[in-house]
């Protein structure tokens, strides 16, 4: 499939050198117009109706901060390589959770360090509510989903990631033990003996731990069923990890539950582990019903954010033909999945149809953090805090 580029104009007929990067014109849109001072520069088409302006290269800086882009994590290497590549801009590597990003905005409002908040979807929203973010429509804006993305361009989705379980082939054939295929499974005790999962105050935690809630019956205004699930699977030794990949890999834990994009990287992009021994499932509730709860991430400008000019034409890399197939590349699904061609390794689509559903993104937005403290809180798991 050939990609649609970026759209560019130049103003000079030198080729301009940024960062010690060629400046080639075949990236996503780009930046503020009418800049005397940058007259040799390149021009960049960014934005979509409204939104619509000019990013020229002389405006762009050595490095660009957007919270949570960081290496290991939802395909963001490739995406920040190749912007890096195209623009001569680098991607601070920012290690933080949604969460820990929020709190870090928070800290320093009055001080913006970082051009845009990236993130789980209801993180981004709850930005958005406290006044943070800008709005601004990137380019193929008009072709998100309604439901992935506000009216006003405060939050566009990237990206969408489901609830799912990686486990060790190789472990579980030595224990006698079949592929998990409903939560009631991952009760086994030879199973859950190693089980993790992520901490329930980050984004795909939180959905992990609202897709058994669901799948036993609960909802955002009851959690009893995850936290009785919880002590069930505790008395066998199931805990909370953050270094679930590097446990993984090492062999201390054989099941985790994170999200399919994390599975998928670990079975095909992680060098330690042969494919044959990791397998990534999606599960059904104990009664056959859904069981796993698909989760957007988006981001969002931020009000007098740092690079303002920069981050747009990030912004607009991430959802363009290129930036949308490297996610899918990286066993990440991207928002405008339907418009790109599929990498082999994903789940069968009838399992997704079978096993996910999607939250309330707007009442989830309003019970988050009570949601996030209650399971904290209440759970038995060691390692949630």
């Amino acid at each position: 499939m050939m990609r649609q580029r970026l759209k560019r104009t130049t103003r000079s007929r030198r080729q301009v050198l940024v960062g010690g990067s060629t400046v080639a014109g075949t990236a996503l849109a780009g930046c503020l117009s009418g800049d005397d001072s940058a007259a040799d520069g390149t021009d960049y088409e960014v934005g979509f109706g409204d939104s619509e302006t000019t990013v020229n290269s002389g405006t762009l800086p050595d490095t660009l901060y957007v919270y949570c882009v960081q290496t290991g994590w939802s395909g963001w290497d490739d995406i920040m390589e190749a912007f890096e590549d195209e623009y001569g801009v680098s991607l601070n590597d920012d290690q933080r959770s949604s969460g820990e990003a929020l709190t870090h905005m928070r800290s320093n409002a009055q001080n913006p360090s970082h051009g845009a908040f990236n993130g789980g979807y209801s993180f981004a929203l709850e930005a958005w509510e406290d006044g943070f973010l800008a709005e601004y429509k990137p380019q193929h804006w008009d072709e998100v989903p309604e439901e992935f993305k506000t009216d006003d361009g405060h939050v566009t989705t990237t990206r969408e990631m489901t609830t799912a379980v990686t486990y060790r082939t190789d472990v579980y054939e030595e224990r006698g033990l079949d592929e998990p295929e409903t939560w009631e499974d991952l009760k086994h005790p030879d199973l859950a003996q190693d089980l993790a999962f992520t901490p329930p105050h980050t984004a795909n935690g939180l959905n992990a731990a609202l897709s058994v809630n669901e799948a036993y019956g609960g909802s955002l205004e009851d959690v009893d069923p995850v936290l009785d699930y919880h002590e069930e699977i505790e008395s066998h030794g199931a805990d909370f990890r953050r270094n679930i990949d590097g446990d993984f890999t090492s062999g201390e834990i054989s099941t985790v539950v994170e999200t399919d994009y994390s599975g998928l990287n670990l079975k095909y992009n992680v060098g330690e582990l042969d494919e044959e021994h990791v397998d990534v499932a999606l599960l059904t509730g104990p009664d056959g019903g859904p069981g796993v709860s698909a989760m957007p991430y988006g981001f969002g400008l931020i009000e007098g954010g740092d690079s303002t000019e920069a981050t747009k034409l990030f912004m607009d890399y991430c959802l363009s033909d290129e930036g949308q197939q490297r996610f899918y590349d990286a066993y990440v699904r991207p928002v405008r999945a339907g418009d790109l061609e599929e990498p082999d390794g994903f789940p069968e689509d009838s399992r997704y149809e079978q096993t996910q559903f999607r939250l309330d993104q707007q009442e989830l937005l309003e019970r988050q953090e009570e949601l996030m403290d209650e399971i904290t809180e209440r759970t038995p798991l060691p390692g949630a805090a």
